[in-house]
């Protein structure tokens, strides 16, 4: 069979189990059997060794660290401090609470490298107030949801440590990679809250005097050290990404339990529980993602993409669109994760010979799965901030779409100038960056 044929036979087969609900680690694994009947050399051990090669990876350990990293931070009440803060930066700007979700939004993603962590901390305390305060519901949820993206670009990011360690990318270089592009969107982000606000009337607080934003600082200034330690230790070569998750562990209980006293011995085993339990669904989903990708690549789908592409001539600016929008439509139904096992490694060839950096395709590819997270069908960014608005998806659709104009055109610079992406992990990570 040709290599069409055979991705037709595994997309369609795996389209047809996630209509019917099958869990999408469990769809990944289950669409690689037909493709037994093709080859009599393919076996189920095969395709068992090849989940087993992926899980026995070092970098991978980083992922559950980082993720008990979020949880430690959440318990220890560092959102609080980091709302205090952002209340005395921008709080009087128009939309003030817009404005502070934006911000505590990129402060609390240099912490937790996780977009879930962020709407569902972040959201449970601000949602409930900008309702009080008479933002519309439907804005306050797109506002927490299109924000909570920037948890899996601004570094750390458990989605850099998973793409670095697959791809054998400089996990450092795409932390760097990831702090303009995040800016960006942060940027972009207070503008649509300042649009809204000035159409809608939306309130103020106060603007803070010195005192009240240096006594904010000092409360949150050990919980911005988080990031300087983690992205500052790799860059530095003082440690590996995975080594940096387990410092960021050791820190936040440091902090929650002997700084701020904020987390009981009490609170710890359903820390824990709940860490091990989202490892263990990212990671899952690694191993069968992993085992479909290994059935691409047997039947040379990559090679054949490749050649196909070739003949297109769409050239490095064409060729990134084109992954974008690959990326933004794989990504608004199935997890990042398997997203990038799946379709990062068919389209690197691609952008390889379109003479694509492997960092900046590493960003078009994170950036646009980021926007999934707020997209439906899967969109869980939007289903969680959603579920603590207690509105329906459908009613938050417009804003959301409205919210991520700018954001998109964030992506779009991302495209077209890639040495901007690139200055910062050229500048500092030279070696590994050319």
């Amino acid at each position: 069979m040709t290599p069409g044929e055979v991705a037709t036979i595994l997309f369609a087969t795996f389209g047809v189990l996630i209509f019917l609900r099958i869990p999408v680690s469990f769809a990944l694994g289950l669409a690689c059997v037909p493709v037994f009947f093709i080859d009599e050399r393919l076996t189920p051990i095969l395709l068992l060794n090849e989940m087993f090669k992926s899980y026995n990876a070092f970098v991978l350990l980083a992922v559950p660290f980082f993720l008990l990293a979020a949880n430690l931070m959440n318990s220890a009440g560092i959102t609080e401090r980091l709302i205090t803060l952002s209340r005395a930066m921008v709080g009087h700007l128009p939309g003030g609470l817009g404005h502070i979700n934006v911000v505590v939004s990129m402060l609390f993603a240099g912490i937790s490298g996780s977009s879930t962590a962020d709407a569902a901390g972040i959201g449970s305390l601000l949602i409930p107030q900008m309702k009080k305060q008479g933002y519309d519901t439907s804005f306050s949820v797109a506002i927490t949801a299109c924000s909570s993206v920037m948890g899996v670009i601004i570094p750390p990011s458990i989605l850099m440590v998973v793409w670095g360690g697959l791809m054998t990318v400089s996990i450092g270089g795409l932390f760097l990679a990831g702090v303009v592009p995040g800016l960006l969107i942060a940027l972009s982000l207070m503008a649509t809250v300042y649009l809204y606000a000035r159409i809608n009337g939306y309130p103020v607080f106060g603007r803070a005097s010195l005192r009240e934003f240096g006594a904010a600082f000092a409360q949150a200034f050990l919980a911005l050290m988080t990031p300087a330690i983690i992205v500052g230790g790799i860059v530095g070569g003082f440690f590996t990404p995975t080594e940096a998750s387990v410092i960021a562990v050791l820190y936040s209980v440091v902090l929650g339990l002997m700084v701020y006293r904020t987390i009981t011995f009490t609170k710890l085993p359903k820390v824990l529980y709940d860490s091990a339990r989202f490892a263990a669904i990212s990671l899952f989903c690694i191993g069968t993602a992993s085992a479909f990708g290994w059935a691409l690549a047997y039947f040379q789908v990559p090679r054949a993409m490749v050649d196909e592409m070739a003949a297109w001539g769409l050239g490095p600016v064409g060729t990134g669109f084109m992954v974008a929008i690959a990326f933004l439509v794989i990504g608004m139904f199935i997890d990042a994760i398997p997203a990038i096992i799946i379709l990062g490694t068919v389209l690197w060839p691609v952008a390889e010979a379109a003479g694509i950096h492997p960092i900046h395709f590493a960003m078009i590819g994170i950036i646009s799965l980021a926007f999934g997270l707020v997209t439906p069908p899967y969109g869980l960014c939007l289903l969680i901030a959603c579920s603590i608005g207690e509105i329906k998806v459908v009613r938050a659709l417009r804003d959301v779409a409205i919210i991520l104009v700018p954001m998109v055109l964030v992506l779009t610079f991302v495209i077209l100038l890639p040495d901007a992406i690139l200055a910062l992990p050229r500048l500092l990570l030279p070696r590994f960056v050319s």
